[in-house]
């Protein structure tokens, strides 16, 4: 047996399994997207505010809220949860990507609150995790970082953000399984958000490099890591065309593939605190 086979560790031989089995279920969802007209008939009913088709970034429901009005609205969200207990919590927190996940494409076998804001970074994100302490959620998603890049933000203040978020989850919710997912590529030169040079300044090999370090954090920190990037990525990194709406937003078969990661790593999660 050559020394390369000896040394390579579990871990990497688990990671692309999981993700071959993603990619299956991801074609697969892909492939059958156009019959998708409804959730299953027994699934838990989606709230009723989310109806229609899946709205625009430009059309979502909170887009002319100043950013102390979504953090009160967010509050007070979260203390209905930490009041009422929903069983099967899973808490979504992050920027606009997980704000505009459309409730009927979530998994539906268990209950969400949505904690995101529209143009979060990971400094925001970090001084207002408190909002949720008091919830008891089974897993909570994180997504955050495409923001700091737009902003120029140093790629070392971008993981020290991180940790501290990791840092921060752990204690408040010690029995919660946390999930830290990867930051995605954005469109490149196809990309038509209305900021698209600043993607461009932005190369998608640094976030693929900001990524593996975020790894390396949420190992170290004994939380999960879902690997998210290779999934929307294509074969020249840049986020696969069918995917997104503008290089930087999602549609919906962006979400559905969001949904199988998210379907497949959170089985056996957590118990809540």
């Amino acid at each position: 047996m050559s020394t390369t086979a000896k040394t390579f560790p579990v871990w990497a031989f688990f990671l692309l399994a999981t993700n071959g089995i993603l990619m299956l279920a991801v074609i697969l969802l892909i492939w059958r997207q156009q019959g998708l007209t409804a959730v299953s008939s027994n699934a838990p009913p989606p709230v009723p505010a989310n109806q229609n088709p899946p709205p625009t970034p430009e059309l979502g429901p909170r887009h002319q809220l100043t950013y102390q009005q979504w953090v009160d609205i967010l509050n007070q969200e979260a203390q209905v949860a930490a009041q009422q207990r929903p069983s099967k919590l899973s808490v979504l927190v992050g920027d606009s990507l997980s704000l505009w996940f459309p409730v009927e494409l979530l998994p539906q076998d268990r209950n969400w609150l949505n904690q995101a804001i529209s143009g979060e970074t990971s400094n925001g994100l970090l001084k207002r995790l408190n909002l949720f302490d008091q919830t008891k959620p089974e897993t909570i998603f994180v997504m955050i970082g495409i923001n700091d890049l737009i902003r120029g933000v140093d790629d070392q203040v971008i993981l020290d953000n991180q940790r501290q978020i990791i840092i921060y989850l752990r204690k408040s919710h010690p029995k919660t399984k946390i999930f830290i997912q990867s930051i995605l590529p954005h469109g490149g030169a196809a990309a038509t958000w209305e900021g698209k040079e600043k993607l461009l300044a932005i190369p998608n090999s640094r976030i693929e490099k900001l990524n593996q370090q975020l790894r390396s954090i949420a190992v170290k920190e004994g939380v999960e890591y879902l690997d998210l990037y290779s999934l929307f990525a294509d074969q020249k990194g840049n986020m696969r065309t069918e995917l997104t709406t503008d290089g930087l937003h999602l549609s919906p078969a962006g979400y559905l593939v969001w949904r199988t990661a998210l379907q497949i790593y959170q089985q056996g999660g957590g118990t809540g605190d």
